[in-house]
């Protein structure tokens, strides 16, 4: 289905401006009919419209360049549409091209409802879409932009307060979040905030390494402690003395491991593989994992003195992308931002329908994936504008569960905003009425004959 849009129709002739009318409520748009200036532009200031068809330059009563003048001036995301008498075609075109004010497009007289609602249909998609890009934008200056750490949602606003907390003190922290998340984005700033910014901040990933390249890059070796260890090697951990480590992925850790890092937790101390001698190193630790360390001390494949040690103030726990959906629209915006000035590309923005999508996916890869699959859009896109054919197809076939954003219904009837109401909860259950009348909580009987009253059969 195309976007539901607000449209004022501004026609100083009855019969051509409700035939229009009646084709653009078939359509699914909410529709204002005016037949003179005075008319047209409170409607506008009162309830900016998404789109405006208008007589140009001039109808009966109605003056259509004192309507574009306006919608211009007082509502930059709306778009116009003019409609002209065959003589004044050419004031269109210039009109079109920004002379003096742009229109979007036009239609000659005698005026077809069909093209009529077409061009509405692609105007509609423009304004929403514009004024989508500004309420991102005004979102983001709102919005949490905590050292890469993008949102406004409750949940991460309640941890990234907890991380400029902990990153003030000495202790260690721990980590749990899934996997892409973002949980090294969360230790880099607990480090960047804390007494140790400027000293090492060193990352080492304890999943799928073996127990003795593990062992010696943590602690480093002495020449011939091993096959192949021809000099000594400093560790990690004496790489980042006076800094931070952050042991990312801890709950893979073989057991033997976890023990040698309890003694350096405790004492500072460490030795080298095939030394007898220890280095005493100053290291805050940040641990991290997506794994549930206490059903792990259960099943014996975690240290329960280390996950004590580990949490001793509590963990920071990332929300899943899926549990702070509303932050979605600001992480695309930005991901959109950062690819083409990374790449020199020029998309402007994405489609309604395709954020849509995008915010109702459950993105079991997280911010990650988010970044990958906005990044690869925007390399791909072949328009100005992301869309739905931009999305993998693995995307595509996704159902919408929540609205982008509440849509303003201010300056509306309550006949108009019941029929948007309609509309929208149809397009939720992908027509299947049923199943929208439970949801309206209404009969299935009450619908039939609300969709015949509105004109949506």
């Amino acid at each position: 289905m195309d976007e539901t849009a607000f449209v004022l129709i501004a026609a100083s002739a009855p019969q051509a401006g409700q035939a229009v009318t009646d084709r653009l409520k078939r359509a699914g748009h909410a529709c204002h009919l005016v037949d003179s200036t005075p008319e047209a532009l409170e409607s506008i200031r009162r309830h900016p419209p998404d789109v405006v068809v208008t007589e140009y330059p001039n109808g009966k009563n109605l003056d259509g360049c004192k309507v574009l003048h306006t919608t211009r001036h007082e509502s930059p995301d709306t778009e116009v549409i003019l409609l002209v008498e065959p003589s004044e075609e050419d004031s269109a075109r210039k009109a079109t091209a920004g002379e003096p004010l742009r229109a979007f497009d036009y239609v000659v007289k005698p005026v077809d409802p069909e093209m009529v609602a077409r061009k509405v249909a692609q105007a509609a998609e423009k304004a929403i879409a514009a004024r989508q890009r500004r309420m991102l934008k005004e979102g983001s200056a709102q919005a949490y932009n905590f050292e890469g750490l993008i949102g406004q949602s409750a949940p991460l606003a309640k941890e990234i307060k907890r991380v400029r907390k902990v990153a003030r003190s000495k202790s260690t922290v721990l980590i749990l979040g899934e996997t892409g998340t973002g949980k090294e984005l969360v230790a880099a700033a607990i480090h960047k905030n804390s007494p140790r910014a400027g000293k090492p901040f060193q990352v080492m990933n304890c999943a799928g390494l073996t127990e003795t390249l593990l062992e010696s890059e943590l602690f480093g070796h002495v020449k011939g402690a091993f096959t192949g260890a021809i000099a000594d090697k400093k560790g990690i951990l004496q790489a980042a003395d006076g800094g931070t480590l952050f042991l990312d992925e801890i709950g893979d850790m073989p057991l033997t491991m976890q023990a040698k890092l309890l003694r350096t937790l405790e004492s500072g101390e460490v030795q080298p593989v095939g030394a007898y001698n220890t280095h005493h190193v100053d290291v805050r630790f940040v641990a991290a994992t997506h794994r549930n360390l206490a059903q792990a001390v259960e099943q014996g494949r975690f240290r329960e003195d280390l996950l004590y040690r580990l949490h001793a103030q509590g963990a920071i726990r990332i929300p899943p992308l899926r549990e702070r959906r509303e932050d979605i629209p600001l992480l695309v915006h930005h991901f959109i931002e950062k690819a083409t000035s990374e790449n020199n590309l020029e998309v402007e923005g994405i489609s309604p329908e395709a954020l849509r999508k995008l915010t109702n996916y459950s993105w079991p890869g997280n911010v990650r994936e988010l970044r990958n699959v906005v990044e690869g859009m925007v390399i791909e896109a072949e328009q100005p504008m992301l869309s739905l054919e931009d999305l993998p197809e693995g995307l595509k076939s996704t159902t919408d569960i929540v609205p982008v954003s509440a849509p303003s219904f201010a300056g509306l009837s309550m006949a108009e905003v019941e029929r948007l109401h309609i509309i929208n909860t149809l397009r939720l259950t992908d027509g299947n009425r049923e199943k929208a009348a439970r949801i309206l909580k209404i009969s299935p009987r009450t619908l039939y004959r609300k969709l015949r009253e509105y004109g949506l059969n």
